[in-house]
């Protein structure tokens, strides 16, 4: 748009989503991400360069089996930095404006707003976290090559702190498909004891448990409360290639809940944890997962469902992401099976106590999902706990709700694990 007439002019034409757009330094180019489905918020974003000279636009990534999140250009206008997920990291990736497989500039950790100087012939400025430490800044050159802290702001702090490293596993999930999960064990680890489990489910569900770290659901603080922590990343998950994200869909309790149960598996046949002492724990998706726990498996000593997803019918009539609930589930008029894999159709099957959290402000999985859960374990005599947030939406944010979170969260866990 002409900032001085009003004028508008339309770049893209995609019936799908475009998003972030960079100039180039030069003025030649527009970089954006784009999805080619209408609808799908977890399709794969590719990278896309639009030629102001000429109005065409091609894909640089159309062959990458990755999704790119944040991009930023180098000073000369010829090569690209992006953010992608890989197995469980988000990476930065290089990539020249002529195309090409991206090329990985680091290999660990999780990575993000990078930007490009000129110093040493081009040198990437970007923070980086990972589950033993928060974001602090480093560099690294953009043609690759040694990563350097920057900053040191946590050093001292973390210096006086047990912080055992993750340990990150295969599993082989639903028809042999490899699963990541990564395990985490608690501070002051003895391996010739048995330890009780805790077993995460992420939300979304199209995102993953990256190795980073985390002012919620943070991982070393509830493996410091004695627990191995197993956070897999199941069918569904993002980093994996789009196949393996997309086979969730349609799909809640299938191939997902067989990759969970595979996992869950592996952990227990560690001869350090103690398999008569598990609980599991999620929030969004996965505190529908723990509400699907409730009807399918007695695996666990106790559940914690934090703003899940318990009544199909219900949460379709209420949530403002309707499309994403049309996408995954269907129209329940049009769709047969739309409530297949609703938790609520088994409450007939459900025993194991549970911790239910909502917040009153949470639209997108509306505080009735709570409630009716909750309704359903007191009705039945089944040991529970409901924990609300009336200021709060989908996350609960504010400090002093985080600690009132995270104590009730782990006096719950001791009570039935310790």
């Amino acid at each position: 748009m002409r900032i001085a007439s009003g004028e508008r002019r339309q770049l893209t034409h995609n019936p799908a989503a475009d998003g972030c757009p960079k100039y180039s330094p030069d003025g030649r180019w527009l970089a954006f991400r784009a999805q080619s489905r209408p609808g799908f918020e977890a399709d794969r974003w590719q990278l896309m360069l639009l030629d102001r000279s000429t109005g065409t636009t091609r894909s640089l990534t159309s062959n990458w089996d990755r999704s790119v999140e944040g991009l930023t250009w180098s000073p000369d206008s010829r090569t690209l930095v992006l953010e992608a997920e890989e197995q469980g990291m988000k990476l930065l990736w290089r990539i020249p404006v002529d195309g090409g497989v991206p090329t990985k500039l680091l290999t660990s950790g999780t990575s993000g707003e990078a930007s490009v100087t000129t110093a040493g012939g081009g040198t990437v400025v970007f923070s980086r976290s990972t589950m033993r430490s928060p974001a602090e800044i480093f560099s690294v050159p953009l043609a690759g090559g040694t990563v350097a802290a920057l900053t040191h702001v946590n050093d001292a702090l973390l210096a006086g702190l047990d912080l055992p490293l993750p340990e990150s596993v295969t599993v082989p999930g639903a028809g042999g498909t490899p699963v990541q999960m990564w395990v985490l064990r608690p501070p002051g680890f003895d391996p010739a004891k048995r330890w009780p489990l805790v077993f995460w489910v992420h939300g979304g569900p199209q995102s993953a448990y990256l190795d980073s770290w985390s002012y919620r659901w943070n991982a070393e603080l509830w493996a410091a409360q004695g627990y191995v922590l197993a956070m897999p990343n199941p069918r569904g998950s993002t980093g994996f290639g789009q196949k393996f994200t997309d086979e969730i869909s349609g799909d809640w309790g299938g191939k997902v809940y067989t990759d969970l149960m595979a996992c869950l598996a592996w952990v227990e046949s560690q001869p350090y944890v103690d398999s008569k002492r598990m609980a599991a724990a999620g929030a969004s998706f996965g505190g529908y997962m723990m509400n699907w726990f409730q009807g399918h498996t007695d695996k666990f000593r106790t559940l914690v469902t934090h703003c899940g997803v318990y009544n199909f019918d219900t949460m379709y009539g209420t949530t403002e992401e309707l499309w994403f609930d049309e996408w995954d589930h269907g129209i329940p008029w049009e769709n047969p099976k739309f409530g297949e894999f609703s938790p609520h159709r088994f409450a007939a099957q459900f025993k194991t106590p549970n911790l239910v959290i909502h917040n009153e402000l949470d639209f997108r999985v509306p505080v009735a999902q709570g409630i009716d859960l909750f309704t359903v374990l007191q009705r039945k005599g089944i040991p529970s706990k409901w924990l609300y947030f009336p200021d709060e939406g989908h996350w609960v944010l504010k400090p002093q709700n985080s600690v009132l979170w995270n104590e009730t969260v782990f006096d719950w866990l001791a009570k039935y694990l310790k």
